[in-house]
């Protein structure tokens, strides 16, 4: 229990209070239209389908305005740099900003389904409290007229519309559908089976979040649901709701009065939406600024490097950027994880064949006539992640899968920068290195990396500095067999030989806990989640319970 809290204890409490906050609006304003006096002929007309549309518009009004912060990137950004003096742990939780973009989108989907049922059911009974089916009073409330005296409570004026004809010809009712229908292609196209394979469709329709927040903004203006207002003399119900054929003829009962509104929806995003408007023109700005190349490489396994230079551009390793190819698309915008050092002039990304278009930007380069720069490109970034803190641990375990070694470069080479200045400020002694690839051609463009820092720890006579272990998951283990006895691998031309399969987590944990039985482990991942999973287990399972021994804490690259 004390290594899970170590792990996750932060993070559980923000998710405790985010599903309080949810479930006391729920409650409060579910109380305030079952039970409050204002809603009492209100309630009469709807029943208890009022509280039960009421209450989940209050949940999507707070879950609305939290949906645009987690992906304000600048935002996210700037805040993992103020919370460097308050430790490891506040800024973990920035790394899980679209996880909970997610549970807020869960949120909302549910609340949304809640309300909209509701509010069918409510048109249908204001549509039949018009047409006079339900008691007499409800009839009486129904008949009020929008006058000079007097207010409506029921916003179907006419006998002869129906309920389809009301949902699409009120504010409402439109808007409502609108966003509904807005919220559902979002949704659908955020599966993960969509988001691989067809992440164009993911991308185009995510960005119906605009049409949606302009529905949700002039949705409350309809005023459908109404309250009763005051008057002089007081209407008192209690008294008055068996009299319907006295009111206004007796001064006990004056016609009741009743209002809708305020609107309060835009009370709760406006702020929001302001911020993420400065964000995406911070963007812009971005994308405006020249960015030249300095070198194209074309590697083995459809992997290209692209070497870039913007003035004014810093990085710290293990930051993310976004590209732009306006000749490609204009609107689309890719992450790719830096695999250059702080400590160079220039900034590079190593982009694999995965998709449409990375498949179209490698064809582009592919047919640039030699010694030519390569097509526009917007940049956009950096942004931080939890590599940042690599450096912040004495120990650190970096695990990569396929190109999910990218940060690692980037950590690498600033390693091998800060040994060759002699920087004494480098707090990090030891690191264990992890990469599991499927296929040989993958090695090829990061192995002469690891030989430079293989040879340079030698010649400082820091051998044991770095330690990494590189995986085949699909291999001949003949050939492993028959090429085992030789100085250097195979594959990749180190000294350290290729493993054949997967790591047995339990025997490398066990190990770094034996080797650092006094340490704190960062273990660093940047790959799938099946693997994340395995991982934050076994950090869980390996910290040891006494505070003077070793410890390990999971991190996570999300894009």
């Amino acid at each position: 229990m004390g290594n899970w809290i170590i792990n996750n204890g932060l993070t559980s409490f923000i998710l405790v209070v985010w599903m309080g906050i949810n479930l006391f609006l729920f409650v409060w304003f579910y109380q305030l239209y079952d039970l409050g006096d204002d809603f009492f002929y209100t309630r009469h007309l709807l029943g208890s389908a009022l509280p039960w549309a009421r209450a989940p518009a209050a949940v999507l009004n707070f879950n609305c305005m939290l949906i645009l912060l987690p992906v304000c990137r600048n935002l996210l950004s700037l805040l993992r740099g103020s919370f460097v003096c308050c430790g490891r742990t506040m800024r973990k939780q920035l790394d899980k900003n679209l996880s909970f973009h997610k549970l807020v989108a869960y949120m909302i989907a549910l609340m949304t389904a809640v309300h909209t049922v509701a509010h069918l059911l409510n048109v249908e009974w204001f549509n039949n409290s018009r047409r006079g089916v339900y008691d007499e009073l409800s009839t009486a409330l129904s008949n009020l007229s929008d006058s000079e005296n007097t207010t409506f409570l029921n916003p179907v004026r006419r006998i002869d519309i129906t309920p389809t004809y009301f949902v699409f010809t009120t504010i409402a009712g439109l808007t409502g559908v609108i966003i509904t229908l807005a919220l559902i292609l979002i949704i659908t196209s955020s599966m993960e089976v969509i988001r691989r394979s067809y992440f164009e469709v993911f991308w185009y329709t995510h960005h119906l979040f605009v049409i949606f927040f302009i529905g949700l903004v002039f949705h409350g203006a309809g005023f459908i649901v109404r309250r009763q207002k005051k008057t002089n003399p007081p209407h008192n119900f209690t008294f008055c709701k068996d009299r319907s054929d006295d009111w206004g003829k007796i001064p006990e009962c004056p016609i009741p009065q009743f209002q809708g509104g305020p609107a309060q929806t835009w009370w709760w995003v406006i702020g929001p939406m302001i911020l993420y408007i400065c964000e995406r023109v911070l963007r812009f700005i971005r994308y405006m600024q020249t960015v030249q190349y300095r070198k194209i490489v074309m590697h083995p396994s459809k992997v290209l490097e692209l070497q870039l230079v913007k003035d004014g551009f810093k990085m710290e390793v293990g930051q993310y950027v976004f590209l732009n190819c306006p000749a490609i698309s204009q609107l689309e915008w890719h992450p790719f994880t830096m695999t250059s050092a702080p400590e160079e002039d220039f900034f590079s990304v190593h982009i694999r064949s995965a998709g449409d278009w990375t498949d179209k930007l490698i064809d582009i380069v592919q047919n640039l006539p030699e010694g030519a720069q390569g097509p526009k490109m917007g940049v956009d970034g950096p942004f931080g992640t939890a590599s940042e803190d690599v450096f912040d641990y004495e120990v650190s375990m970096l695990v990569g899968a396929g190109i999910g070694v990218t940060p690692f470069a980037s950590i690498l080479k600033s390693i091998w920068y800060k040994f060759k200045i002699s920087n004494s400020k480098l707090r990090t002694r030891k690191i264990y290195f992890y990469w599991l690839c499927r296929e040989t051609h993958a090695f090829e463009w990061f192995s002469d990396l690891l030989q430079v820092l293989e040879k340079e720890m030698e010649e400082r006579g820091m051998g044991n500095f770095l330690t990494y272990k590189l995986y085949l998951t699909g291999w001949d283990q003949n050939l492993v067999r028959v090429h085992f006895e030789e100085d250097k691998d195979v594959v990749t031309g180190l000294k350290q030989k290729t493993h054949y399969g997967r790591p047995a987590w339990d025997k490398e944990f066990e190990q770094v806990r034996k080797e650092n039985p006094t340490s704190v482990v960062g273990t660093f991942l940047c790959g799938p989640a099946v693997l994340a999973k395995v991982l934050e287990k076994k950090c869980a399972k390996y910290s040891d319970v006494d505070p003077r021994k070793t410890k390990f804490y999971f991190n996570k690259e999300n894009f």
